[in-house]
């Protein structure tokens, strides 16, 4: 045996075990809730925001003259214990095993078992929000990473022979394994009939980490995180708005929005962005009169071609979700042909990723947007589930009697948030693509302005086009 083909069956060791130990031999979840009576009409609320944005605009290029985001100081606070990374990986690990087995043994009827909720309201939107909050929570708890690290420090004592540097990552390759997770996991989300059956989630969820820990031991447990993670990844960038950094044990504080400029822009991280918006943008597309009317022709047309109803249901919907993320990609494009046209000597693609940061508080502003009424809601489920969660009738902790509370928050409340996070993600979208314009343009602050113009014309589409998901869904 070769020595190169001896190194890649030690890399590979501890994905092998893995494979063991996550495949025994034996083994509408999303929505909006629709408001009613609002109290100013939504034409207002479109005008309103155009203008907060143009207000944003004029007051940055008056009072923002320099870089302010480009290069950051941290102050630190304290130092985590060493114990908190390990015991928070355990309880990563109990949570998905406890979701996966839910979705084995569990009930089939979705509402009445864990898995569903958790996945698609807890792990997928709540994660996000806390990570804007809180700091970048899902490394700690991560259970592939701290499965892999398991395994590995295992396999490693045990036969020491097995350690092996990790392979090159393919620098062309780098967020692409990413985006295309995102758009596998939007595409369950959204497209395919059985996205809520228990047992088909556990399969994915364990077919998922199992991928993931393949990746570590190939790539090295950092390089695959940040690059071929999908939620890793994704859970990072929303991470970064964060006031919160953690450098190496050490806790520390940051300047809001500080942690976004300097998003290494390695190949696929402008198509990450572009695909969390645009599938959250088809979330809301396909639950409109719009797109209730054109569908159903076009599925005829497939079923004319001899195709089954689910079948041309689900080509159908496929073509929406990539038609939504190529406009938004397109409509991202043509903001940065327009900045070049300020000065033609730039590459295009250059500005492409200079700017590519400042859709990431926008990516975050459309998941609060459009799943802010479900996780109001169906969040609460979580009270009835845990003492529930194969839904067979027990009452662990005395709460499965619990019923959702459709009164905690009024429609127009949910209404107000949700436009309050549009307005505010695409203003802090401005005052990147602003500090990153001076930067760029620093010989020249009037002509970094200038550069601005077409970003605002971006900024003002993006939010016309998530009040108008918004109103057509709740209409």
């Amino acid at each position: 045996m070769s020595s190169a083909v001896s190194r890649t069956i030690r890399r590979a060791a501890p994905a092998a075990f893995a494979a063991a130990v996550l495949f025994p031999a034996s083994a509408s979840a999303h929505g909006l809730v629709g408001r009613t009576d609002l109290p100013i009409p939504d034409w207002m609320f479109a005008w309103g925001a155009a203008i907060v944005l143009i207000a944003s605009f004029v007051a940055l290029g008056t009072l923002w003259p320099r870089p302010r985001l480009q290069v950051h100081s941290v102050r630190p606070l304290f130092t985590v214990p060493r114990f908190v990374e390990p015991l928070c990986g355990l309880l990563g690990i109990a949570a998905f095993a406890i979701v996966v087995y839910c979705a084995f043994a569990g009930t089939t009827i979705a509402l009445a078992n864990l898995a569903p909720t958790a996945i698609y309201v807890h792990f997928w939107v709540a994660i996000p929000l806390l990570s804007v909050l809180l700091g970048n929570v899902f490394r700690l708890f991560n259970p592939w990473r701290a499965a892999y690290r398991g395994l590995t420090t295992v396999l490693f004592r045990l036969a020491p022979s097995l350690d092996a540097a990790p392979l090159r990552y393919p620098a062309r390759l780098g967020r692409w394994p990413a985006v295309a997770g995102l758009v596998g996991f939007a595409w369950l989300e959204l497209v395919y009939v059985d996205r809520d059956v228990p047992a088909t989630l556990g399969i994915l969820a364990l077919a998922y980490a199992f991928v993931q820990v393949v990746g570590m031991s190939l790539f090295g447990e950092e390089t695959w995180s940040e690059r071929g993670d999908a939620f890793g990844v994704s859970f990072g960038l929303a991470a970064r708005l964060s006031v919160w950094e953690r450098r190496g044990r050490e806790l520390c504080l940051r300047p809001l929005l500080s942690g976004v400029p300097d998003l290494d822009m390695v190949p696929g991280t402008v198509a990450l962005l572009c695909t969390i918006i645009g599938t959250t943008t088809f979330d809301g597309a396909s639950n409109g009169a719009l797109w209730a009317e054109v569908a159903p022709h076009v599925q005829t047309f497939l079923g004319h071609r001899g195709l089954s109803l689910t079948v041309a249901g689900e080509l159908t919907f496929s073509a929406g979700l990539a038609l939504c993320i190529g406009v938004v990609a397109s409509f991202y494009r043509l903001g940065i042909a327009g900045m070049r046209s300020v000065d033609p000597r730039r590459d295009p693609g250059e500005l492409a990723r200079a700017f590519a940061h400042t859709l990431t508080p926008i990516a975050l502003a459309y998941v609060l947007a459009h799943y802010f009424s479900l996780l109001a809601f169906q969040g609460q489920a979580i009270l009835y589930l845990i003492s529930d969660p194969l839904g067979t009738g027990a009452n662990i902790f005395g709460t499965a009697n619990t019923q959702v509370d459709y009164t905690l928050i009024s429609t127009s409340a949910i209404w107000y948030v949700q436009v309050a996070a549009l307005i505010a993600g695409h203003v802090c979208g401005l005052v990147l693509a602003h500090d990153r314009a001076l930067a760029i343009f620093r010989d020249d602050p009037r002509m970094a302005v200038r550069s601005q113009y077409w970003m605002l014309t971006v900024m003002v589409g993006f939010t016309c086009l998530g009040l108008w998901l918004l109103s057509a869904v709740n209409a």
